[in-house]
């Protein structure tokens, strides 16, 4: 199997320019889990336990520069919460 130069360089410049759209889109995300706790969504004790800590784990990444992580974490906080 041959991969052209060209199709190497086009994927390295795909992943270069994905991880600030992923930097970009974590805040919005934070944003949007934290405007469906503020209208207290009827959850269990566990389940609003479960949302924080992954709200506050995806924050985290965030900071850390993790944004493949951070936007794991918070999927699974809006997973939760039932918003896409």
């Amino acid at each position: 199997m041959h991969i052209s130069k060209g199709a190497i360089l086009a994927g390295a410049v795909a992943l270069v320019l994905s991880g600030p759209a992923m930097a970009a889109s974590c805040p919005k995300h934070m944003a949007d889990i934290d405007a469906a706790l503020a209208k207290s969504p009827q959850l269990t004790a566990q389940q609003l336990n479960d949302v924080k800590a992954q709200r506050a784990k995806g924050e985290a990444d965030h900071k850390a520069g993790k944004h493949g992580d951070s936007m794991d974490a918070l999927g699974k906080a809006k997973k939760i919460l039932g918003i896409q």
